[in-house]
């Protein structure tokens, strides 16, 4: 029995020893094991094992007005109309480092100065971009709004529907600064935490954006990473190192910004330039009908009223059939009287079968419709496509033929006085009988002005045209008000008697051979119908559907004629859809060719 026992009381005091001895091993051999930066770290743990909840929530801290200190002028990209962008010089910034102690005068360390800088930077990076200088500087904080407070605020705050995903982003950029400052091969313990909790965090938020779409999972994620982000700021304290990375990072990501934008704005206009695969095949298939038809079935019925002066004439100049389709729908189903109207489509040679042999499938018993090929006509120059080669644009719509083709208005229409000239990317929504009754008062062209700054319309004439020309400066005014193609009521007779065609063909002769405007039908028009136009009323032509996601409901639905000027025409994918609906409406859907070709609302 004394054996027994005297084994026994080995025994324990053998694991007793091993119990005190082990730990001191442990430590010994790790410190001698890991880098400056782990060590330090490493030794703050065991001194340090408790730290505050509120140290570690680096946002949403409340700052007081303090004095501000001037950054050095610095480049910025500023964005600009229409997806482009350009370099210039930014104004000095002013960027407040407030004096802010918690209630019982205790100033925050260094450390959480480049916190919290941090992560203004990161949330607000495109205007303040902090200096070495000014994050070396030490300031004094608040502590952090307590938890019930900051979601009283939040909730009072419409702005602030989606805090939670910011601060999220916020800690990833952190941890990423953190990473990119530690010292090259850096294998430490807080590099490898720091590292861990980062990539945990962004698998958990993937492509989310909204606060509502967050996964539990997320949410339990971030305590983990704003733990790591405290005890990384007290081993990286160095302010002004992590600054300039700050920095660095805030340029290259400003660059790639900017490069997104450009390939944007390339895909975007490359995709107005393209015809969407339905198109093509429904145009194909059309073309192959009319081929197939007997020559005598190919005319189109009420052909004496063609010429008729006294009837209500429109036209269309398009090489899109659903989109003359739409305006002639559209202006019929409008009439209140269709049968007085007569609605002219001018194509080319290529689009001219699938186009008459839409319109001879969807016949319009009421009103008389003629479709006319602008090859097949004498009225322009031989050497025309080489004259709109010369305007040096990259878009095809600008260099078009059917672009320019409506100078030659009274020649294309020699038998009538009085016509409207639609572009094929407008609907018409009201009956537009009461234009045939306005007074002209000896001008040209009717149209809606677009000169009035704030609008969506806004056009300036030194936008398009160069003033700079000693010819151009010399003979129009830059402050003239301009106006909109799209729906203009036209005086072809006052139009041949002041020879107008013969002047256009002047302009643009010499625009081919100096720089005067911007390719297009636009500013050659301004200058060719110069002081010869009569504003119409607003609500006859509204504009801006094809760019603008900002237009009044109102404004549309009480306009006679809504326009998709621009590049986002509502016949392709990149259209607003929210305006598609008004073109939707006259497009029959329920046709078979459209549902074979896959074209669908």
């Amino acid at each position: 029995m004394n054996q027994i026992r005297r084994w026994q009381r080995i025994l324990f005091l053998s694991l007793l020893s091993i119990s005190v001895l082990a730990p001191l091993v442990f430590v010994s051999n790790r410190l001698k094991t890991i880098t400056p930066f782990s060590r330090r770290e490493f030794i703050e743990e065991l001194s340090n094992f408790r730290y505050r909840t509120s140290d570690l929530r680096l946002n949403a801290v409340e700052h007081e007005d303090g004095e501000g200190l001037k950054g050095p002028r610095l480049i910025l990209y500023k964005d600009g109309e229409e997806f482009n962008s350009s370099v210039s010089d930014e104004k000095e910034k002013t960027i407040d480092l407030p004096n802010i102690d918690d209630g019982n005068n205790h100033k925050y360390s260094e450390e959480k100065v480049i916190d919290s800088q941090l992560t203004k930077l990161s949330s607000d990076s495109k205007d303040k971009i902090l200096t070495v200088n000014q994050l070396a500087n030490k300031t004094e904080f608040k502590p952090p709004l307590s938890k019930g407070e900051k979601n009283t605020k939040v909730h009072q705050s419409d702005r602030a529907t989606d805090m939670k995903i910011k601060e999220i982003r916020d800690k990833i950029i952190q941890a990423k600064a953190y990473l990119n400052y530690a010292p090259p091969g850096s294998n430490s313990q807080i590099v490898k935490e720091l590292r861990t909790r980062m990539r945990e965090l962004e698998r958990a938020v993937g492509d989310v954006t909204k606060d509502k779409d967050l996964s539990k999972g997320a949410l339990r994620k971030l305590k983990p990473l704003e733990a790591t982000l405290y005890k990384a700021s007290r081993v990286f304290n160095n302010c002004p190192a992590i600054a300039t990375k700050l920095r660095a990072m805030n340029y290259n990501t400003e660059e790639l910004v900017q490069a997104q934008k450009n390939q944007a704005s390339y895909l975007m206009h490359l995709a107005a330039r393209t015809t969407p695969k339905g198109q093509h095949c429904l145009s194909m298939r059309l073309t192959s009908e009319y081929f197939a038809l007997d020559p005598e079935k190919r005319q189109m019925p009420n052909q004496e009223k063609f010429n008729d002066p006294s009837l209500n004439h429109y036209v269309v100049f398009s090489d899109n059939v659903l989109a003359s389709a739409v305006v002639a729908n559209s202006t019929i189903s409008s009439s209140k009287e269709p049968e007085k109207i007569v609605f002219h489509v001018v194509t080319d040679s290529l689009n001219y079968p699938a186009i008459s042999m839409w319109f001879l499938l969807n016949i319009q018993s009421a009103a008389a419709i003629q479709i006319q090929n602008i090859d097949d006509m004498d009225v322009l120059p031989l050497d025309y496509d080489q004259l709109l080669m010369k305007q040096n644009s990259n878009d095809p719509r600008f260099i078009s033929t059917l672009n320019h083709a409506r100078f030659y208005l009274p020649d294309i229409f020699p038998g009538l006085n009085k016509m409207v000239l639609f572009d094929h990317d407008v609907v018409v929504q009201r009956d537009l009988s009461r234009l045939w009754s306005i007074d002209m008062k000896g001008k040209v062209v009717g149209a809606v002005e677009t000169c009035k700054e704030g609008e969506p319309s806004f056009h300036s004439m030194s936008t398009f045209i160069n003033f700079s020309d000693a010819w151009v400066s010399g003979k129009f005014s830059p402050k003239t008000c301009t106006w909109a193609f799209g729906m203009n009521l036209v005086d072809l007779e006052e139009w041949r008697r002041r020879k107008l065609t013969s002047t256009y063909i002047k302009y643009f002769n010499m625009g081919t051979k100096r720089p005067l405007w911007k390719a297009g039908s636009l500013p050659i028009g301004w200058l060719t119908f110069y002081r010869q136009t009569i504003p119409l009323d607003k609500r006859w032509h509204v504009m801006g559907l094809g760019r603008e996601s900002g237009i009044k409901t109102v404004d549309i639905e009480q306009a006679a004629v809504i326009h998709y000027d621009g590049i986002m025409k509502p016949w392709l994918d990149i259209g607003i859809d929210k305006y598609k609906r008004y073109w939707n409406r006259h497009v029959p859907f329920y046709h078979s060719y459209l549902q074979q070709c896959n074209i669908h609302a």
